[in-house]
């Protein structure tokens, strides 16, 4: 039996997941946070929304590189062997001009409830442009896909 395609197992996760985990790089140590984010139809862009004054916003003020996790874990034993785990690698900017309205859009059509916070003077809308997803299923059945 031949493995699915990676684009349709990341696709379909990205849907189907809500919410992901941001790694940035601090002064001296990783920080994680958990973000409400949307893909770009074509894979290039996660988007997320952030207020500029937290730890996140800054960390990738000074150092773009970030990584993003998104799962389907369901907390059950079988997970460890059933689970799908995507982190997706790739360099964070604040989004700016036309391209900000067409990806909050995106956003806002994901988590209507952000209408609040994207619309606040000290929210900041990051776009990460991504070089590569791993796609990883079975525990460790490890493919790449690069947008």
């Amino acid at each position: 039996m031949r493995p699915e395609d990676p684009r349709t197992t990341l696709r379909g996760l990205l849907v189907s997941q809500r919410l992901a985990v941001l790694a940035t790089q601090g002064d001296t140590q990783p920080y994680t946070s958990l973000v409400a984010f949307a893909a770009t139809e074509d894979l290039r862009l996660l988007v997320f929304a952030t207020e500029r004054a937290t730890h996140k916003f800054t960390n990738v003020s000074v150092n773009p590189r970030v990584a993003m996790l998104v799962d389907d874990r369901a907390h059950r034993e079988a997970d460890l062997s059933e689970a799908t785990a995507v982190t997706a690698t790739g360099l964070a900017e604040e989004a700016q001009g036309d391209e900000k309205d067409r990806l909050m859009a995106l956003l806002l059509g994901r988590h209507p409830s952000l209408k609040a916070f994207l619309a606040s003077s000290g929210c900041a809308l990051v776009k990460v442009t991504v070089n590569v997803y791993q796609v990883v299923t079975r525990f460790q059945e490890v493919r790449e896909f690069c947008p």
